[in-house]
């Protein structure tokens, strides 16, 4: 067992491109490594802007010797009358390189065919490697790969050096006139001089020593540690960084070694709403802010150096420098958008294309707004004219100079700008809040008001998009209409709304009707749709499948009594009664197929079984239906349980399909009142295995 230490050097890698790549070159590697049967011990990576390296330890040194058997030609094919080989026979035992008498003749399924055993000689590990780590660096993906020179080669920056060493020697090859070797390259201006290099561990201290920190993990703590260190040498403990995971992740993987200085910038960029302020330095500069006790920003700023600069100052008067155009852009933006209200702008929206086929954003807002009427009168009439008045403002930010130059700032600035209008604060709120959450697992609305007219933004795209067909298949969702419907189930869930979704869907349907001619299976298309999402968020989240679908397929219209169902039906699928009783709504559901009617003659009973179980079917109704309009779905079907008795005495006692087509009839009948009246909490039938009652 030896180790491999395969390193591409390159020009500045982007930072995103680092950990996607990494992750590929451990997972391919692997791969391959199995596909050529060869065991191996622990495979890790790391890498800088300018390298991608990959580290596996105990790989076995050759492949075992194995035997492959081959399937020839026809047994009849292979030899004459005589027994003498064909030229079949023959070609195939040259082509596998064994001699014609060590041939088998062997039985299958369509009769006797000859076999060669080839033995294949096992190779060494150190003549694959070529070979593999050639075939590795070419698999890499990048979001985007450039050429250089006169290669071929596709790379997401052009390759510099290649250092490959396995069991201490060299793996010779060359890719695009690279020649790999033992030497690695240290921190580009601190230490640039090639150094040779023994193994991995030998190659981590040697790169630290050369300023060049290569575990992405180490550095990242070397970041924070930086940058909280920078800003208690500028201010002391009376401030502090804000440190955001994903820039943190980004500057990891935007220098070798960090250096943290801190920088200042005029108190009158305090100004700016504090989302643009930040988003100024994040996002385009790539600094992290400063808060003061109270959490209200500071000016001051943290910069993250690729190299140590013995003159602090002066590194800190560039950054502050480059930071100051970027404000005084954002500042001159920020007092022309406040020479307009927010209001004022609203006619304009009629200057933005939501959709060619289906408007301009200021017709989109005006759907929005009788959406949001609509829903604000079903959950809380005191909202309707706030939802109005946030659906005719949640848009109009696109308008601002300040979105233009930051579009991430969308409904952020909207809320700033409401509030500096004057608008009530739950109306401000609401416009950044309607947008949330913008990914998967984010934020929610904390405000109903938020809420609605979140719902409804997202109904009315999904309505509009399925309308003209531009449904999500497969990976295409080019108005990622899946984020949008989690997002809608996440903010029913989260404010635990009680809303009618088909009718809010038909509602939005009917507001596109003078616009556009919508589908018949439209609204189908989209209920199955949202539905689908619904199911697999609930089955990811460890729901047993049996009891998502035997809820969903009820009724899913109400997600927040769907929900309830669904605990109910949970918490009852493990007792032993209920597992029967689900088997025998498996065998109703068989029996009664399309019957619909649910209407009982008593006096056509024939058996006091019949008797007994429409008794204890109307007791039961009785007691569950009150149950049932206030949503305990627990206390009914711990109800309906008592009913397990009379059904199984009903099956033992009572021939269904009688030959009076009447007696038929009121039986089928009972069962599809029996069947109706437990489908109000679910279709148990569903949850139902054969021979084991449920299904775990």
């Amino acid at each position: 067992m030896a180790q491999l230490l395969f390193e591409i050097g390159t020009e500045e890698i982007p930072a995103s491109y680092i950990k996607p790549a990494l992750t590929f070159m451990e997972q391919a590697a692997q791969a391959k490594f199995d596909e050529l049967g060869l065991g191996f011990g622990r495979v890790q990576s790391v890498g800088t802007p300018r390298r991608l390296t990959l580290a596996v330890d105990g790989l076995q040194e050759s492949q075992q010797d194995r035997s492959r058997e081959h399937i020839g030609p026809a047994r009849k094919a292979a030899f004459d009358t005589d027994g003498n080989p064909t030229k079949a026979a023959m070609g195939f035992a040259r082509s596998k390189g064994v001699a014609i008498d060590d041939l088998q003749v062997i039985d299958t399924p369509k009769g006797e065919y000859l076999m060669a055993v080839e033995e294949i000689k096992g190779v060494a590990t150190g003549e694959l490697l070529p070979e593999l780590l050639d075939e590795l660096l070419r698999s890499i993906p990048f979001p985007k790969s450039m050429r250089w020179a006169d290669g071929s080669l596709s790379f997401a920056r052009p390759i510099q050096w290649l250092l490959a060493l396995y069991d201490g020697k060299i793996v010779d090859f060359t890719v695009e006139g690279v020649q790999a070797g033992n030497t690695t390259q240290g921190h580009r201006f601190m230490a640039p001089e090639p150094v040779e290099v023994q193994g991995y561990d030998h190659y981590l201290e040697l790169l630290a020593e050369k300023s060049v920190i290569a575990d992405p993990i180490q550095r990242r703590g070397l970041v924070i540690d930086e940058v909280e260190k920078a800003v208690r040498e500028r201010i002391g403990e009376s401030g502090k960084a804000v440190l955001d995971e994903g820039l943190i992740d980004t500057v990891t993987n935007l220098v070798e070694i960090p250096w943290g200085v801190c920088g200042s910038f005029d108190e009158k960029f305090l100004a700016l709403p504090d989302e643009a302020l930040i988003t100024s330095m994040r996002e385009h500069q790539k600094y992290f802010p400063v808060v003061d006790e109270n959490g209200e920003l500071m000016p001051v700023f943290v910069a993250v150096n690729n190299t140590d600069i013995k003159d602090k100052e002066l590194a800190v008067s560039g950054h502050e420098r480059v930071l100051r155009a970027r404000l005084e852009d954002g500042l001159f933006f920020f007092n022309e958008d406040k020479k307009k209200t927010l209001a004022s702008r609203m006619d304009n929206l009629s200057g933005i294309i939501f959709h060619y086929k289906l408007g301009t954003m200021a017709e989109k807002s005006e759907r929005i707004a009788v959406l949001a009427s609509y829903l604000a009168d079903l959950l809380d009439p005191a909202l309707k004219e706030d939802a109005v008045r946030v659906a005719g403002l949640a848009k109009v930010d696109l308008l601002t100079e300040m979105v233009g130059e930051f579009p991430s700032l969308q409904g952020d600035i909207g809320r700033d700008y409401a509030l500096l209008d004057g608008e009530k604060p739950a109306v401000a709120g609401a416009i950044h809040e309607h947008y949330l959450p913008v990914r998967a697992g984010g934020e929610l609305p904390k405000s109903l008001l938020g809420a609605i007219v979140g719902l409804a933004d997202r109904m009315d795209t999904m309505v509009g998009c399925f309308a003209i067909g531009e449904r999500p298949t497969g990976n295409k969702d080019a108005f990622g209409q899946r984020r949008l419907a989690i997002g809608l189930i996440n903010i029913i869930r989260s404010q635990n709304l009680s809303l009618p979704l088909i009718d809010l869907a038909q509602k939005a349907m009917a507001e596109y009707a003078d616009k556009i001619e919508i589908k018949e299976d439209t609204l189908d298309q989209l209920m199955a749709f949202i539905r689908l999402r619904f199911v697999n968020d609930l089955t990811a989240a460890g729901v047993k499948q049996e009891v998502v679908e035997a809820a969903t397929a009820v009724s899913f219209d109400d997600l927040t009594d769907c929900l309830a169902r669904i605990e109910a039906l949970n918490s009852m699928r493990s007792r032993e009664e209920f597992a029967v009783l689900a088997g025998s709504f498996k065998r109703i559901r068989n029996i009664i197929k399309g019957n619909r009617a649910t209407t009982v003659d008593p006096s056509l009973f024939a058996e006091d079984a019949e008797n007994e179980l429409f008794t204890t079917l109307t007791a039961v109704s009785e007691k569950v239906q009150p149950m049932i309009e206030g949503r305990d779905y627990s206390g009914a079907l711990a109800t309906m349980l008592t009913m397990k008795e009379p059904v199984d005495r009903f099956f033992d006692d009572v021939m269904v399909m009688a030959e009076d087509q009447a007696v038929r009839a009121n039986r089928l009948n009972l069962l599809t009142a029996l069947g109706a009246l437990v489908r109000q909490v679910g279709d148990i039938s569903r949850m139902h295995v054969e021979g084991t009652g449920v299904r775990d």
